[in-house]
């Protein structure tokens, strides 16, 4: 994995890296904990490497939290973050900036706020989170951040499950929806644009599992009924899912000119400067394989045209 990613990397030419460190849960018995930790090293040139630590936060886990365990919970991010910045990326420059990620709510906001200035005083480094785009439209009702700056997550619009008729990773209608008439956001935005792919499949119509790897090998067993929509013509098994004939599949893919005319949307209806970080989410090198070099180099460099 670290050398695959080293080789994505150099194919991005990038040295600034967003790299989910983990993610934090609550329960009554333990409080607040980490999970999903990543495991992740560079063996390659990681002194060239800038990474922004990013963690994953639940939103329920501040809906009755205490303000004094959210203190805690702010020095024990701060506390892991270095722990495993010194672990992992040891070669690395040090971070300058830390990125939280939590789908904030009305109801969670004014402990999630705290949260992030509480961070930030500990820290004593950068802060930054992201935004979706319900929060960038309404901010007078769901709140500013007090961050340095936000990352305006521009994928997964739309519930997956609500929408059949729709891509769910980026339907451009939506996304313009939530740019036209949005007031000027008061912090600057950095944004992330998605670059991969997946496949929704449903047994006995519901819903059973996503696929994100393999879709090569997937399609092979595929026949299209309409857009987006495909059956299962062979019994397979892919990642550890058996496909049975007559199975559904919501095939979601992102193409090079859907991205380019997201970028054109953004540009005409959001005041971008010359520190904007363009970021694709995710690096994985058969996601990456769908667009050429030249496509990939046009993601960043469109935003400065």
């Amino acid at each position: 994995m670290s050398t695959q990613l080293d080789s994505v990397r150099r194919r991005c030419k990038t040295d600034k890296l967003y790299i989910k460190y983990f993610e934090v849960d609550y329960s009554d018995a333990l409080g607040f904990f980490p999970i999903s930790k990543t495991e992740l090293y560079f063996y390659s040139m990681q002194d060239s490497l800038n990474i922004v630590p990013t963690v994953y936060l639940k939103n329920d886990i501040f809906r009755k939290a205490s303000k004094g365990a959210i203190d805690t919970l702010a020095d024990n991010v701060n506390f892991l973050i270095n722990k495993y910045s010194k672990e992992k990326f040891d070669r690395a420059k040090p971070p300058k900036e830390f990125q939280m990620d939590c789908d904030w709510t009305l109801k969670t906001k004014d402990n999630y706020f705290y949260f992030l200035k509480k961070l930030k005083e500990i820290s004593q480094k950068e802060i930054s989170c992201t935004l979706r785009l319900y929060p960038y439209k309404y901010p007078d009702k769901m709140g500013n951040p007090p961050v340095d700056k936000v990352m305006l997550m521009c994928y997964n619009l739309i519930n997956p499950l609500e929408n059949p008729n729709k891509n769910s990773i980026l339907d451009l209608a939506e996304l313009e929806s939530y740019l036209v008439s949005a007031k000027k956001y008061p912090k600057h935005i950095d944004v992330a644009l998605p670059i991969y792919s997946w496949m929704q499949v449903y047994q006995n119509e519901r819903f059973s599992n996503v696929i994100y790897t393999n879709i090569k090998k997937m399609k092979t067993v595929l026949k299209q009924d309409k857009p987006l929509w495909y059956s299962v013509t062979k019994d397979t098994i892919v990642n550890d899912v058996y496909l049975r004939i007559g199975d559904k599949i919501k095939s979601e893919e992102v193409t090079a000119q859907k991205i380019k005319d997201a970028i054109v949307l953004l540009k005409k209806n959001i005041d971008f400067d010359d520190n904007t970080t363009v970021s694709l989410f995710h690096l994985d090198e058969e996601q990456l394989k769908k667009y050429t070099d030249e496509e990939i180099a046009a993601f960043y460099t469109d935003f400065t045209k």
